[in-house]
């Protein structure tokens, strides 16, 4: 293995970066890794899945910032709504 396709494996892999930048691990470290174990290793998976949770976070506070809540609490009051309705008409005691 190359230095340049270690070089390029780290620039598709930007959560890299990140590892160095917390002291994590070293560009050294990270190369000899690549030398010894190559790109599809599950080595890598010690390094990039911290950012990969971390993303899917994100990701999930994104839509969760969408929600609108008055639409939420209006499906609440319907489903409710529906119920006392079933109950009234004779699902009371049925199991």
């Amino acid at each position: 293995m190359s230095k340049e396709s270690f070089i390029t494996f780290a620039r598709n892999k930007p959560e890299l970066a990140k590892v160095v930048l917390r002291g994590d691990a070293s560009w050294q470290q990270l190369y000899e890794l690549y030398e010894i174990y190559g790109e599809k290793n599950t080595v890598w998976d010690n390094y990039l899945k911290k950012d990969i949770d971390l993303n899917q976070f994100k990701d999930l506070f994104e839509i969760i910032k969408k929600v609108d809540l008055n639409q939420v609490q209006s499906g609440i009051e319907n489903v409710q709504k529906t119920i006392g309705l079933l109950q009234d008409i004779g699902f009371k005691g049925r199991r």
